[in-house]
């Protein structure tokens, strides 16, 4: 019989209260396939290591799960990243499975949550739901992403736009690590008028950035500095793991995914 796997790779995390937006990415995943035999892998060295020496809890990187695949003699390899955008993790990711061509007969690989068109409208719409209540005329939602210095990093600019192309006008993207920042996003709340701001992480773990960085207790989290600004504030504190049908989403693509 042909075996085959189904391999999920995430960044990672460290925080036992965010692992649960993998675990729900997982199975979803795993339902749909229950004909491969399943397998986790993290691509953050960081994270593995911390999580080996502080939980003794041992996650592999994609590299290593993929020696161990080809050494059990596993013929097909379906592949799909947590990943949001097409940055420095799935790229990282990609080189390492592209190492094993030669020795696993099929690799399939997903595609981020938002490579598509589809992809960011569907995002979008489903994050709105999230949100729930519509925003009135003196309120925003403001979502937290990661940010890069990788090209992708433009991918939060398309999300934006694509909130104001579904009708979502008093709704903003900022990034952590990247453009745009807190400041900007502020600069144009103040311009609509804004007096509560809503915000929600647009990561798939609420790990340490949306725990720390966005609503931490220190003076630099951007609830802190919303609120410094004037601004009342409603935190969201829930990785986009955990809402089903981003789960789905990624079930979608892996059912589309293709051979490298």
């Amino acid at each position: 019989m042909r075996k085959k796997a189904l391999l999920i790779v995430s960044f990672g995390t460290s925080f036992k209260e965010a692992v649960s937006a993998i675990i729900n990415i997982e199975e979803t995943c795993r339902r749909a396939f229950p004909e491969y035999d399943f397998y986790r892998a993290f691509t953050s060295g960081m994270i593995i290591r911390k999580l080996a020496r502080t939980q003794n809890i041992i996650v592999h990187s994609p590299d290593e799960v993929m020696d161990f695949l080809a050494r059990e003699g596993y013929e097909e390899v379906l592949c799909q990243p947590t990943h949001i955008i097409n940055g420095q993790e799935y790229d990282k990711m990609m080189g390492m499975l592209r190492k094993y061509k030669n020795k696993i007969p099929v690799i399939k690989v997903g595609t981020p949550l938002l490579t598509k068109e589809e992809d960011y409208r569907k995002t979008c719409e489903i994050m709105m739901d999230e949100k729930g209540k519509p925003l009135g005329p003196e309120e925003a939602l403001v979502f937290m992403g990661h940010g890069t210095e990788h090209f992708a990093n433009s991918a939060y600019c398309q999300f934006e736009n694509m909130l104001r192309d579904l009708g979502f006008e008093n709704t903003y993207v900022g990034t952590v690590e990247g453009f745009p920042d807190l400041s900007y996003v502020i600069r144009r709340l103040k311009k609509r008028n804004i007096k509560k701001v809503f915000v929600m992480p647009l990561m798939i773990v609420a790990g340490d950035h949306a725990r720390n960085d966005l609503a931490g207790p220190e003076e630099d989290s951007w609830n802190a500095i919303l609120q410094k600004e004037g601004f009342e504030t409603e935190i969201f504190l829930k990785g986009m793991g955990e809402i089903d049908a981003v789960a789905q989403m990624f079930v979608s693509h892996l059912k589309r995914a293709g051979e490298i």
